[in-house]
């Protein structure tokens, strides 16, 4: 064993002074078995700052882009939504009477929820959407009418160009819808039917809602940590996804169980599905979370690719147009599709130079070698593009070799008008929004409490420090028929 300085020259000092003769080297010894090193392994080198190698874990942040968080009383939200104006039948059938008259059957007697609702004048254009051949035509009896001898969904019309339906359109599967109507000069709406003495009046039009609902789900989660842990203190300097920085010590599991959470309580309102297991008192009865309320009610997209270029981009524009046609959308995306998005849009412009389209830069190489495109305008849509980390992150729908069960989603912005149960008026909300149980007593928004008997909680026997989480929410999704689902499957 090697000293410095030599054994016999050693004084202690009467003070923490670093001196030359009081001071043990332990660092000179090289080999195993030197007994220089004895200290060493009771001082380690620690880095007291943690390393952000995943940098921002969190996922949550969707909903507050695209949506509202509003308070309820009660198990189940109900609400409206207005049906279309105008009404048309679809898959109908013809059947060619004699001369012009042609006999169209709107619906199959019986057919339960259906209603004819054209009466005797309207006039009405009956189409192939398969060939595009139309005519147009007067419709001069109605099985609206009690009196009338058609069944209930049927009618009766002659064509204005007096040719009767041709062949190809009466194939089951057309198209009929009523653009206006004509009378004669000085007849009366209220004119005897002369085949049945019926009244010939209009056949009024009463306004369908389509009703919704959806219930909350309870979501819980705890952190425990033990008493005894709690009086070992080993320090932690930390910066957090939610803000926090500075030196933690036990509270830093606490601290992540609570980022967690939260990230559960968007993903629960993504992932969200109705329960279909028997009905036990242990078991919810779940909720419709987006992907669910948009494949039931909503636009799938099945394999997009940049291969298709704009011809599937702009079938998906024409569906939106025959929907609620709103102008502003947003696209949230994961990587794949994303890039799908840049490459077909660098594709559009007339001139290129080695494979990369200028003519949507000004024609300026410099900027067109920014390929990530965060808006465009397509026909008299505006669309706002931006990466979803949810669908990229490698612990949720991310870091999957192949094709991604769901690659993004089209979602409208602003407002919906809709009629309000409890209110009883029409209201505007966000497209997308979340209600969470509340009252005066009790707000279960985002609950968080303290039980055991450590950590300044005293209402157990338990030696520990239980964190508590809880929440009961339910996400609305409205007008699910202007949202798109992109799906790779």
């Amino acid at each position: 064993m090697s000293l410095s300085p030599q054994f016999g020259s050693l004084v202690p000092s009467q003070s923490q002074e670093i001196l030359n003769s009081n001071y043990l080297q332990f660092n000179g010894g090289a080999g195993a078995g030197d007994t220089n090193t004895f200290a060493q392994q009771y001082l380690p080198e620690i880095y007291e700052q943690e390393v952000e190698r995943y940098g921002n874990r969190t996922l949550s942040g969707f909903l507050r882009m695209v949506g509202a968080e509003m308070p309820m009383t009660s198990d189940q939200v109900i609400w409206s939504e207005q049906n279309r104006l105008h009404i048309s039948y679809q898959g109908v059938g013809v059947a060619n009477a004699a001369g012009t008259t042609s006999t169209i059957t709107l619906f199959a007697p019986g057919a339960a929820g259906l209603q004819n609702v054209i009466s005797i004048n309207d006039t009405i254009v009956f189409l192939n959407p398969a060939t595009g051949e139309e005519s147009k035509a007067l419709v001069i009896d109605s099985g609206a009418y009690a009196g009338s001898g058609l069944a209930a969904g049927a009618i009766d019309v002659q064509p204005f160009d007096n040719v009767q339906i041709g062949a190809a359109l009466a194939a089951v599967g057309c198209k009929v819808f009523v653009y206006g109507s004509q009378y004669q000069k000085g007849q009366s709406m209220n004119a005897a039917f002369a085949a049945a003495g019926a009244n010939q009046g209009r056949i009024s039009v009463e306004p369908q809602l389509t009703q919704f609902s959806n219930s909350p789900i309870i979501l819980r989660s705890q952190y425990v940590v033990s008493g005894s842990d709690m009086a070992q203190i080993g320090w932690v300097e930390v910066a957090t996804e939610d803000g926090t920085s500075g030196y933690l010590w036990y509270l830093k599991a606490e601290s992540e169980t609570r980022l967690r959470f939260e990230d559960y309580l968007e993903m629960s309102m993504v992932e969200a599905e109705y329960n279909q297991l028997p009905a036990v008192p242990t078991t919810s009865p779940g909720s419709e979370g987006l992907f669910a309320a948009i494949q039931s009610r909503g636009n799938v997209e099945v394999g997009f690719t940049a291969a298709a270029g704009l011809d599937e981009f702009d079938a998906i524009l024409k569906n939106l147009d025959t929907q609620g046609a709103i102008e502003e959308n947003m696209l949230f995306l994961q990587r794949q599709t994303s890039l799908d998005f840049d490459d077909m849009l660098a594709s559009i412009s007339g001139g290129f130079a080695g494979g990369t389209a200028f003519g949507l830069f000004e024609n300026s190489e410099e900027m067109a070698l920014n390929l990530g495109f965060s808006g465009f305008r397509r026909g008299s849509y505006d669309f706002y593009k931006t990466d979803w980390k949810y669908l990229n992150d490698a612990s949720t729908r991310g870091g999957i070799n192949g094709i991604n069960s769901v690659e993004g989603v089209l979602v409208p912005a602003g407002t919906s008008t809709v009629y309000d149960q409890v209110l009883g008026t029409n209201i505007r909300r966000p497209f997308l929004h979340v209600r969470y149980r509340a009252s005066q007593s009790d707000d279960r928004r985002m609950k968080s409490w303290l039980t055991g008997s450590a950590g300044g909680a005293a209402t157990s026997t338990l030696d520990a420090m239980e964190v508590n989480f809880l929440s009961e929410r339910c996400l609305i999704t409205q007008a699910a028929n202007n949202f798109v689902l992109f799906k790779g499957i």
